[in-house]
């Protein structure tokens, strides 16, 4: 889960994984939408995944599967785990690796029942900037934040139409809370990143992160409520592609 094709995968996994495209897996198939209860139960289904299976996520890098954590929680999926550091901790422990795909036959599953609490759209952003107890956390990278590019370095400039940040949010990068090898930091570190924006551990502020295709900002939403145990994160899906190219969108830079 992460690259576009499963070549990776291919050169070695996790004894029995089996590989998907986060995008084909986690959103609609004709709208920018996230699956259904009843699209992730086929797809998973697809994938040989029945109701009595747990589903553990990795991915290339970790916020790939905090992401389809995030979609398969909204989609009803109760049974499922995250591999703490994913691929990069897997290969840095030298934990085993196989170049063998595993069979495996299409079932039935029963689709869950939706809850996109932990989801937040345009308007709601929009409507409630500078709105008291609720905080816009920015999750790109400190180039993307300060208005200069709209992609991370290295990788080509391209995802919207203008450089920016939604007009009061601060900045937490998400790779603050990870460690060299993906896994998350403690969450006495995780607190402190959050005390240094201005977010008391104990407070009752609501935040809402958001990223460019809002997959780091997912990784921040899993580290502030499954770690921290934080109640009112919310994840802007839109996030930056949508913000900076519609029409009438204030920015700030």
């Amino acid at each position: 889960m992460g690259a576009l094709d499963d070549r990776d995968y291919r050169l070695g996994h996790a004894p029995g994984a089996v590989w998907a495209f986060w995008q084909e897996l986690c959103w609609d198939e004709a709208a920018r939408q996230l699956a259904t209860p009843s699209q992730m139960a086929k797809r998973l289904g697809d994938l040989g995944i029945g109701d009595d299976h747990t589903v553990v996520l990795m991915s290339d890098e970790a916020q790939y599967a905090t992401y389809a954590y995030w979609t398969m929680t909204m989609a009803g999926v109760t049974d499922v785990r995250l591999l703490n550091g994913s691929r990069t901790a897997w290969v840095t422990e030298a934990r085993p690796l196989t170049v063998e795909v595993p069979e495996h036959r299409p079932v039935s599953r029963k689709a869950g029942i939706a809850d996109a609490g932990a989801r937040l759209g345009r308007d709601d952003v929009l409507q409630n900037l500078g709105a008291p107890g609720r905080i816009i956390v920015d999750t790109r990278s400190p180039e993307e934040y300060r208005g200069e590019r709209v992609m991370p370095l290295p990788k080509f400039d391209h995802g919207a139409q203008r450089k920016g940040r939604i007009p009061g949010a601060v900045h937490l990068y998400f790779k603050k809370l990870l460690n060299d090898d993906d896994t998350f930091r403690s969450p006495e570190q995780i607190a402190a990143a959050l005390e240094e924006i201005g977010v008391d551990h104990d407070g009752d502020v609501e935040i809402v992160a958001y990223c460019r295709l809002s997959h780091r900002a997912t990784l921040v939403w899993f580290a502030l409520t499954k770690i921290l145990g934080r109640p009112r994160v919310r994840v802007y899906d839109g996030s930056w592609t949508e913000w900076g190219s519609m029409v009438g969108m204030p920015i700030e830079r």
